[in-house]
């Protein structure tokens, strides 16, 4: 008897990695008004530079200027004006309250309207792309036709710390205490149980930053980045205006050589440092995204489409595993497989993660951040999964033909994300 699979829906005959991609194509419609009315298309995004934390081009800017840019461009780019945004949502973790205060005044200093309602939420270092689940499920169940999607962090002006009031009682409970363990030793943790050596760690950490380099220098990153002129404070007191346009992180000269030289950061005996991890950083970005009907009568175009989203738990001491089990649950929904993926960007919270979710999916490497990721450019936390979508949809783009991507990231306290996107062909 033949074997049967359920795809996207439907029973079909066994078939092949280029067949099952060819009938979800032909199931996503044409790239000039194909699909369904209802998908939830993305129409365009643009990002800040990244700076690091504390010492880099935005440690004297408030997060509230960083976000206000990012939104005030992306309308600008298309044409679009904010009073026809049914909602926003701003992905940040370090401000009070997620940052709801900080959120409203950037609006206003985007030159939004009042009626035009904002939020924010914090599911840690996926938080910018829950801000675009949320805008997504909103458009789904028809609450709104168009919203925003950011996020934004500003690791100089908020650091990580305190925990907030937590019952006593959560160190009689091994789980709930895993979930402060600090985020170094999830790395190790990762590194220790599943065999991820330090060679290894180093390599993907040199890898990240010669893509990175290689991007930046050949101008790729100049499609996403919206040049924020503010001012810095000198060492020696004076204050200076700034244009920033470029990320922070990027170290081309970057060698095993070197990076073997740096002492383990968390652990005496341990693998992970500062060179194989991610930078602490600052930077905004949005997504427009809106239902295709909605976004067809505007004239908008369609940079992308968002196929399907999964968020899953992980045991919280080996957090960083988080993209080994979301990915496959996101294909799994989305009808597709590894091979079908064209792009993947995982975020690279440490080297010791990301490796191993890489090497746990048989995903080739060719196709992971193909411009380099946070260990290079950085990682602001609320930032970050609204930055690897706008990244992601124009390199798609830059393929210059129908192609899928996904963007996932590991979660503090042990949870994983991912996105399946589609960007539908010129």
């Amino acid at each position: 008897m033949q074997r049967l699979k359920i795809i996207s829906g439907h029973l079909c005959p066994g078939r092949s990695p280029e067949s099952r991609r060819d009938l979800r194509r032909a199931e996503c419609g044409s790239a000039v008004g194909g699909g369904s009315e209802e998908d939830v298309v993305v129409v365009h995004g643009r990002r800040t530079a990244i700076g690091k934390a504390k010492r880099g081009a935005f440690k004297d800017t408030t997060p509230d200027e960083l976000l206000s840019t990012v939104m005030t461009a992306v309308l600008t780019d298309v044409g679009l004006s904010p009073d026809q945004l049914g909602d926003v949502c701003v992905g940040n973790v370090l401000q009070p309250g997620a940052g709801a205060l900080m959120a409203r005044v950037a609006q206003f200093l985007s030159g939004f309207p009042e009626a035009v309602p904002v939020y924010t939420v914090n599911r840690q270092c996926s938080s910018g792309l829950q801000a675009l689940f949320n805008v997504a499920g909103a458009i789904r169940n028809r609450s709104i036709d168009l919203g925003l999607a950011c996020g934004v962090e500003s690791m100089s002006l908020r650091s990580i710390g305190e925990p907030g009031d937590l019952s006593s009682r959560l160190m009689q409970n091994h789980k709930a205490r895993d979930c402060i363990i600090p985020m170094g030793i999830t790395s190790e943790n990762v590194a220790e149980k599943f065999g991820v050596s330090r060679e290894k760690q180093d390599s993907f950490a040199v890898s990240s930053h010669l893509k990175a380099a290689r991007a930046q220098s050949s101008g790729l990153f100049s499609q996403e980045i919206v040049p924020v002129t503010t001012r810095s404070v000198d060492e020696d007191g004076s204050d200076r205006e700034v244009t920033v346009s470029q990320d922070d992180g990027v170290r081309p000269g970057t060698t095993l050589t070197a990076l073997g030289k740096l002492r383990p950061a968390f652990r005496p005996d341990g693998s992970t440092t500062a060179g194989n991890s991610s930078q602490v950083s600052d930077g905004a970005a949005a997504v427009l995204i809106g239902r295709r009907s909605a976004v067809q009568a505007l004239g908008l175009p369609v940079l992308g489409v968002l196929r399907a989203s999964a968020v899953v738990g992980v045991p919280p001491d080996v957090m960083g595993i988080g993209p080994a089990v979301a990915i496959p649950a996101a294909l799994q929904q989305a009808g597709l497989t590894i091979d079908d993926i064209d792009v993947f960007e995982i975020n690279e919270a440490f080297a010791s993660q990301a490796v191993y979710c890489v090497e746990k999916l048989g995903i080739p490497l060719e196709k992971v951040n193909p411009n380099g990721g946070a260990i290079a450019l950085g990682h602001p936390l609320g930032c970050t999964g609204a930055r690897q979508v706008v990244t992601l949809l124009h390199e798609l783009r830059r393929r210059g033909r129908r192609a899928y991507g996904v963007v996932s990231m590991c979660i503090g306290t042990g949870m994983g994300a991912a996105a399946v996107f589609e960007y539908p062909g010129p």
